[in-house]
């Protein structure tokens, strides 16, 4: 068999994986956490440990008053005071590290199939600048994005505040209709993803209830 041909079978080839891998949806390629701890305690990125300051928030409970910024319209939003709707809080560090751009994919892309009642949220310190710049650059215009990067009151009225980088740790908030927080997992290990399967299928519980 020639030499051309044989490139061009290869090609070929190369052209069906693509085309099928794009054709798979997205898929994360970094592990996700099934384990979870509490608000208040503290979590690790590799030896290294980060105490998580402020006062934590459990089940049960409703959300601390604070404002966050939208980065859409730049005013004020504070989640303690929506109702009607469930709330998917997708927590991050920063939306510019590769952990954080693959958990927010996750959510703007997997999270298409959850219904229109469940509103999907990112929250980082990231500046709303910077937020709505990651949007428009990720494709990822279908999510809200919130800002708390002022004082980082949100994190500290929630326990997820890490200490020494005083950036928020990877977790997933779900608050019900009622404004209930239901669902809590602050991932052990920030370099890992949070379990978002599972916490898509609670969304899709809360959502009927």
């Amino acid at each position: 068999m020639s030499e051309k041909i044989l490139k061009f079978r290869w090609l070929i080839l190369l052209w069906g994986l693509t085309f099928a891998a794009g054709c798979a949806g997205f898929k994360a390629k970094i592990p996700m956490e099934t384990n979870s701890v509490d608000p208040g305690t503290a979590v690790t990125r590799g030896e290294a440990r980060f105490q998580l300051l402020g006062s934590p928030i459990s089940p049960g409970k409703t959300l601390p008053s604070v404002n966050l910024v939208d980065a859409t319209t730049m005013k004020d939003t504070d989640l303690s005071k929506e109702r009607g709707a469930v709330l998917f809080l997708s927590i991050v560090p920063s939306i510019d590290t590769v952990v954080c751009e693959e958990q927010t994919h996750y959510l703007g892309e997997e999270g298409e199939k959850l219904p229109k009642e469940i509103r999907r949220i990112t929250i980082s310190r990231d500046t709303p600048f910077a937020q709505k710049r990651f949007a428009k650059e990720a494709k990822l215009t279908n999510l809200q994005y919130l800002s708390d990067y002022k004082e980082g009151e949100f994190g500290k009225a929630t326990g997820l505040l890490m200490e020494k980088s005083m950036l928020l740790a990877r977790s997933v908030v779900l608050v019900d209709k009622k404004g209930i927080i239901r669902y809590i997992q602050v991932v052990p290990e920030i370099t890992r993803l949070p379990d978002m399967e599972r916490a898509f299928q609670k969304a899709i519980e809360l959502s009927k209830e």
